[in-house]
This record gives structure tokens, C-alpha cells and sequence, in this order.
């Protein structure tokens, strides 16, 4: 029983886990893609469900927005719930013309502003990382569903109203391929605990273009991720 997930039993997580950061979006994911799914907590409103796809048991937890509500809920899946492999499934902003709305980018690796890596016993420049094996297994699952998907790095950061406008443009000169919240404390909290780890993210802002995405376009893209996610944690 752990401090934040602790009405799950034993047994009642899978090893293999998706991550939304909304726990509202956990309960879709579970009414609309799992069968005979339950939820085994609801602490804080932060649900988490499993259920089976494609006969095969797969759990989807809510983490919240975030590096601190992240590393909370995969550190406890992790060390608490034995769990293996780790998808987070969100969304992120675009630095790049050719990295377009409704796109799928893999985070290969994980750049951030924040200090989270305070924790741990790494090198200052440390970069923590995505499992190539999820990776592969996204790709090889993506020749079936044929999502513009793409892979390079991402930047985690603790800030998402900027005093500058322009603070985006030295992470996108270096290659970074868009920005987001909660990616690098899960490969960091993977890293130390030698668990699988994956981010999955729909570009639904451009920094370039100004574009954002309609809520029947964040839903579309959102569901077709889900899909990818689930044939990646089932195979």
C-alpha cells in the first residue's frame, strides 16, 4: 500500500501502465477502450482503472500536471505495485514548421528546467532517456494504425506561463522538438529503478504558427495516441 495510490490491492495493477495527466481522461480511456475494467483508487480524485485490450490486463493511472505529481505516481507504481512498463500519454507544444498539430512525437530523451534530478545520485548533465524496446514496439504497432509520428527530444518544464516569449527559441536552436511537463522525472525515476518508460505526446500548440488545436481535433488526436499507447503496453 503506498501514501497516494493506497486503495490498490494486490495484484490489482498490470505491469504494464498508461499515464494521463488528466485523471478524468484515465476514465475515459477506461470506459472507451478497456473491457471490464474497475478502478482501484480514486485517492485525491486521482483515478486509476484496469482492465483488458485485446484480452491482454492493462492499467491506466491519472499523474496530474507536472514533475512533483509525476515522479509521485510512477515512483509508486514502480517501487510500490511491481510495475514494468510506464507509457505517459499527453500533450505538447511544437518548436518546429515540420512538426505540425495532430502530430505524435516520441520523446527519445528528456531535457528540462527543472531540478528534479536533485534526488538522485546522477551527474548535473545527466539526460535521462526513453526504453528502446517501447520505442521499437511503438513503431512496429504504428505500421498498422499509420499516425505522423515522429522522435527526438523534448524539454519537461516546471513553468508554463513564461515571462519571456521568446524563451522557447534556444531550446528549439539545440533540436528540441517541443515542450511539455512531465517526462523527464518519469525517465528519471525509470533510470534509477530500472523500469521502461515511454512519452507519447500530441503536438495540439505551434510556437511558430500560433495554431492550436479545436476540442474535436485534441479528441481525435488524443484517441488515436490512446490506441497506439494500448497496442504498445499489449504487445
Amino acid at each position: 500500500m503506498s501514501t497516494h495510490i493506497n486503495a490498490a490491492k494486490g495484484g490489482d495493477i498490470a505491469e504494464s501502465v498508461l499515464l494521463p495527466g488528466d485523471p478524468l481522461r484515465a476514465k475515459y480511456i477506461a470506459e472507451n477502450f478497456l473491457e471490464d475494467a474497475y478502478c482501484y483508487t480514486e485517492i485525491r480524485n486521482m483515478y486509476g482503472f484496469t482492465g483488458t485490450y485485446n484480452g491482454k490486463k492493462v492499467s491506466v493511472q491519472g499523474t496530474g500536471m507536472g514533475m512533483p505529481s509525476m515522479g509521485i505516481y510512477s515512483w509508486e507504481l514502480m517501487t510500490e505495485y511491481g510495475v514494468k512498463n510506464l507509457i505517459r500519454i499527453g500533450t505538447a507544444g511544437s518548436f518546429h514548421e515540420d512538426i505540425k498539430i495532430g502530430d505524435v512525437v516520441m520523446g527519445i530523451a528528456a531535457s528540462t528546467d527543472s531540478n528534479y534530478i536533485h534526488a538522485f545520485p546522477a551527474p548535473s548533465g545527466y539526460s535521462p532517456c526513453a526504453d528502446w524496446g517501447l520505442l521499437l514496439k511503438a513503431r512496429e504497432a504504428n505500421e498498422k494504425i499509420g499516425l505522423p509520428l515522429k522522435a527526438g527530444n523534448l524539454v519537461s518544464c516546471d513553468v508554463f506561463y513564461e515571462t519571456d516569449p521568446d524563451w522557447w527559441k534556444a531550446w528549439a536552436k539545440m533540436g528540441v522538438m517541443g515542450v511539455e511537463m512531465e517526462a523527464a522525472a518519469l525517465y528519471m525515476n525509470a533510470a534509477y529503478t530500472c523500469t521502461n518508460a515511454l512519452a507519447m505526446v500530441t503536438i495540439t500548440d505551434h510556437f511558430i504558427t500560433g495554431e492550436r488545436s479545436s476540442t474535436e481535433e485534441r479528441e481525435k488526436a488524443n484517441s488515436d495516441m490512446i490506441r497506439l499507447a494500448l497496442e504498445v503496453a499489449t504487445r
